[in-house]
């Protein structure tokens, strides 16, 4: 029986060969675009998952604010792992991380500056999940001077040597650490990713009690069935503990008047597996950039709707063969079919359809997933589809598709009463006709949508492409590593400027986009804390070079000596900072690791986005103090040749070395990458549901014109042309489109509005978006629907009347 159901389902379905592959390839998109980006959802919501006890680690963060200034930072302050474990019983370990910059490995005569290191504690590989291939976790970074290095770094280094116990030189200073474990490199779903981990014990910094300094990312394994919002509620005590004394030490007030006086401070705790998507901290960045739920969602949902579309398109399409399948019916019904069985043998072609499609699914998801893959930045192999959890979620997938694509058409044509069907006189019109009618309105819905969302992320990116930033980032070069050159860097610098194509050069490595120092010094005025504010290190040549505008008062120069003693700060800061027209001259005292310095504001530099344009412009000071690299303003926008240029100056110094180099404008690009490879998605998968959507309308029109096949043929007699039976048909489909817009663009509006909330400078949504997004669906459907009703109302009238 059931081979005889497989049998005529084939028979059936190959009858109709048009239709048929209609059906397989709007499927088969529809399938294979839900199958990549829900391995995207799936590969996003696993971060941190692969940790042995992930649902009970937590990371520590700070928020809170200082004046106008608002806190929000992922590290934390030095003590704070060691007195949660001290102070807590729920807190069974604890552990910290520290990110090192600008690492320098050597090893026999060989200099490497390309690894990740971070500096954590012996408790670190107890806490999270990495396999040890050599070495022992609990004991490795145990003693002072020691390190863990992936297997990738011990290759890189060693070669086919055993890499314990060798010796690494470590920093500028050439420090000796012992390799005394090797692990598999962290997986890829991991919200941090380091190549080197030295120890903690015998470093002097690491010990560090002070509480108005963070540079660490503190971390806590709580016990089984602990209670995170209750562990939170109790942090707020020791706050005031342990940072009060030094508060009122260097302040000069209590922590209860600090509070009093507006300001806030507070520990949180974030699961370790909500820090990729869900962390809102400012400062996530340092360690790598997270996630965005939102994209999950909004990917998720393309996901979804790319499925929904593509049942609703056979749904459509199978419901378009009635008429044909109407005479069967009503003979299988005569000799004695059930109606069961009739829904047993339209699901049947279902499954063999859905099955050839999933088939093709896979074949483009083959295919496609490396462009995928680059589209989105993340890496997902072409194994991920074949693994056993995903080849079972897609053979459910199938059953499901083939019930819910293959439901609606099996159980209303076979509810056809045997008279009617023999006559062929089926329901066309009624609860049918507002069934089918429904679906094309949802996936113009979902069609329309997705065109708008695409749309306003293209208007975005253009705006942030195009926004005045408060500085020339076109053609100019940053050197980060300059400072290895010592001595030399004045006089590298000196050759850089004798270069024709050179127009100034700066030495600092502050720079607004991409890898850069950054650091901050809480100020005061008059003696009263101000908060904590950006500090940026520059010589004279620093704001010219980068192409910013002082709106008041002067540059740093040479001619004065004590400009060591002055600042320059930004807009912002006079706001901020309560100075209103008269900033310059004003005495701002700051903390430094030596005490109190007093500093003379000297000029005013107009704001500048020294983040991304997520984030609002906070206050900045600029000191005098060149420091770290060069960066070059060129004259010409061709650069490669004064790369080589400079390349060739640098193995002159015999550094031993790699030269290294970006261009701004690669980092500003660089820092909204995500959110352009978002519009290209988004616009792939506009096209391709619209596209299936249109299918789908192209079944509705066939089921239609068959429909109505002997009214256009009496029509076509009586004188009506061939454009007046096209706009006939076309009328009720055109509506159904305008429908589908009064409720795609509301609902389009608010997800795109939700989505720019995370721009701190972002666009107004235009009003013509929304004509343009209607027009261009309007077009679209129309050609569609124009191209079948003109091959319906071209069929000669006499072929209709026949029967008559």
């Amino acid at each position: 029986m059931i081979r005889n159901y497989f049998k005529i389902a084939w028979r059936n379905l190959v009858s109709n060969k048009e239709l048929f592959f209609i059906n397989i390839a709007g499927l088969a998109i529809g399938i294979a675009s839900f199958l990549i980006l829900i391995l995207f959802v799936i590969d996003e919501l696993s971060y941190d998952r692969y940790n042995e006890k992930a649902s009970q680690i937590a990371r520590i963060v700070a928020k809170g604010k200082m004046g106008d200034a608002i806190v929000s930072r992922a590290h934390t302050q030095a003590p704070i792992a060691s007195v949660l474990l001290r102070e807590f019983p729920e807190v069974i370990n604890a552990t910290r991380i520290k990110k090192l910059e600008s690492p320098k490995i050597t090893l026999k005569n060989k200099t490497f500056r390309d690894s990740r290191v971070a500096l954590v504690d012996p408790s670190f590989f107890e806490m999270f999940t990495l396999n040890f291939i050599k070495g022992e976790a609990k004991t490795a970074l145990s003693q002072p001077n020691t390190m863990v290095i992936t297997q990738e770094e011990a290759i890189k280094y060693f070669g086919n040597q055993d890499p314990l116990n060798q010796v690494v030189y470590y920093g500028e200073g050439g420090e000796q650490f012992r390799v005394t474990g090797v692990v598999e490199k962290i997986p890829a779903n991991s919200h941090f990713h380091f190549d080197l981990f030295i120890t903690s014990v015998g470093v002097d910094y690491a010990r560090n009690d002070n509480w108005t300094s963070s540079d660490y990312h503190s971390y806590v394994l709580l016990a089984e069935g602990s209670d995170l919002e209750g562990f939170e509620a109790k942090l707020p005590p020791i706050v005031e503990k342990y940072m009060g004394a030094q508060i009122e030490r260097e302040i000069g007030i209590s922590f209860v008047e600090f509070i009093k006086k507006g300001n806030e401070f507070g520990l949180f705790v974030e699961p370790l597996t909500d820090i990729h998507l869900y962390s809102d901290v400012a400062s996530e960045t340092q360690i790598q950039p997270g996630g965005d739920i939102k994209k999950v969602y909004i990917f998720g949902l393309v996901a979804l709707f790319m499925l929904v579309v593509a049942c609703i398109n056979f749904m459509n399409l199978s419901t378009a063969t009635a008429s044909k399948r109407a005479l069967e019916v009503g003979i299988r019904k005569v000799l004695g079919s059930k109606k069961e069985q009739l829904v047993t043998q339209f699901l049947t072609e279902s499954f063999i359809t859905t099955l050839i499609a999933t088939v093709f699914a896979f074949l483009i998801v083959i295919v496609m997933l490396p462009l995928f893959s680059d589209l989105s930045g993340k890496v997902l192999p072409i194994s991920y589809i074949f693994s056993a959890k995903v080849l079972l979620g897609v053979l459910l997938l199938v059953l499901l598709i083939s019930f819910l694509a293959g439901s609606y058409p099996a159980f209303y044509i076979s509810s056809f009463k045997p008279i009617l069907a023999l006559k062929s006189k089926f329901l066309g019109t009624g609860k049918g006709k507002g069934i089918r009618s429904s679906l094309v309105v949802l996936q113009f819905v979902i069609s329309s949508g997705l065109i708008l969302m695409t749309f306003v992320v293209g208007r975005q990116m253009s705006f942030i492409q195009n926004k005045d930033v408060g500085y020339d980032r076109d053609q100019l070069l940053v050197l980060r590593d300059t400072y290895i050159l010592g001595n030399n860097q004045t006089a590298f610098k000196n050759q850089v400027l004798k270069d024709s194509r050179v127009k100034s050069a700066s030495v600092a490595s502050y720079v607004p986009v991409g890898k850069t120092n950054e650091s901050g010094s809480g100020v005061f005025i008059d003696q009263k804390y101000q908060g904590v504010v950006s500090v940026y290190k520059v010589d004279e040549q620093y704001i010219p070079t980068m192409g910013m505008q002082l709106v008041k008062g002067r540059n740093f120069s040479k001619e004065f000596g004590a400009d060591s003693l002055n600042i320059i700060i930004n807009e912002t800061a006079v706001k901020s900072l309560g100075f209103g027209e008269n900033a310059l001259g004003k005495i701002i005292s700051r903390e430094t690791p030596h005490g109190m310095e007093d500093l003379r504001v000297i000029g005013i530099v107009k704001d500048f986005n020294f983040r991304t344009l997520h984030q609002k412009i906070d206050p900045l000071m600029m000191v005098y103090n060149a420091y770290g690299g060069l960066i070059i303003r060129a004259k010409i926008s061709d650069m490669s040749g004064l790369i080589e240029s400079l390349s060739s100056k640098w193995k002159g110094f015999s550094v031993n070395e790699p030269f290294s180099y970006t261009v701004l404008d690669d980092s500003f690009n660089q820092a909204y990458a995500t959110e352009r490879r978002m519009g290209t998605i988004l616009k792939i998968f506009a096209l391709l549901t619209i596209f299936i959507a249109c299918l789908g309308l192209f079944g509705l029109v066939t089921f239609t014109a068959e429909q109505r096949f002997k009214e256009i043929g009496i029509r076509k007699t009586l004188g009506s042309t061939i454009t007046q039976i096209v706009a006939l048909l076309a009328k009720d489909f055109v509506q159904l489109v305008f429908i589908s817009f009064l409720i795609s663009f509301p609902i389009g509006f608010y997800l795109m509005n939700q989505w720019l909330q995370d721009f701190a400078y972002r666009i107004n949504i235009p009003w013509w978006v929304f004509v343009l997004t209607a027009f261009i669906t309007v077009v679209i459907a129309f050609v569609t629907i124009s191209y079948r009703s003109i091959k319906a109302a071209s069929v000669n009238p006499i072929e209709s009347l026949r029967a008559e």
